[in-house]
């Protein structure tokens, strides 16, 4: 088992955490079973003046974490249905963060299976809202510290993505969002590799 991404890895600009965090595994203790992701997909939010990103509300009850230490967990409910799972960065007191928005599942397989409702494997954690669900991630974990193993959710470090299997392109639903906002290209996400399963229990 890998050591946890240090504090400092995501008091950086957040759009070389967003870049970076490509490659890594998502790791959550559930029930005394380690699950593991390789993040695939990630978005940056940066600042209040990110009109796609929360903290243009200010510092409010459900924006503060985003105003936390670096590292931390910043995980939101979202359309009445979802929970959304970001990762803390920059300096303390400056709003930014990074949204996972896809992982490849590579240990825990049963598991992960079963919370997806045998959803076919390549639809079980394609998307924030379905990596949540798969990865038993709710309100429980906001705040939490990502660098921490006793947290029972960190990030380890992974294998390294070349450029020129990463794509970047404007964020995701953010229709309502003007410009440029809308379109600026602050989602990374990998392509082109397949990743081996180091475990299927």
């Amino acid at each position: 088992m890998e050591q946890p991404l240090s504090p400092e890895f995501f008091a950086r600009p957040t759009l070389a955490v967003a870049r970076d965090l490509l490659g890594c595994r998502l790791v959550r203790s559930l029930d005394g079973i380690r699950l593991v992701g390789i993040i695939t997909e990630t978005e940056a939010y940066i600042g209040e003046t990110d009109l796609g990103c929360h903290a243009k509300a200010g510092r409010t009850k459900r924006t503060a974490p985003m105003y936390g230490p670096p590292g931390r967990a910043y995980v939101y409910f979202t359309y009445g249905m979802h929970w959304m799972l970001n990762a803390v960065t920059e300096a303390e007191a400056f709003p930014a963060a990074v949204l996972i928005r896809a992982v490849e599942t590579v240990e825990g397989l049963r598991v992960v299976e079963s919370r997806r409702e045998k959803a076919p494997r390549a639809d079980w954690t394609n998307g924030p809202a379905k990596l949540t669900a798969a990865f038993g991630i709710d309100s429980r974990q906001n705040t939490i510290d990502l660098t921490q193993t006793n947290s029972g959710l960190w990030i380890e470090p992974g294998i390294a993505i070349s450029d020129t299997n990463v794509t970047t392109g404007p964020r995701v639903g953010l229709n309502s969002v003007p410009e440029p906002w809308k379109s600026i290209p602050w989602r990374f996400k990998v392509s082109g590799i397949l990743f081996q399963t180091s475990s299927d229990t």
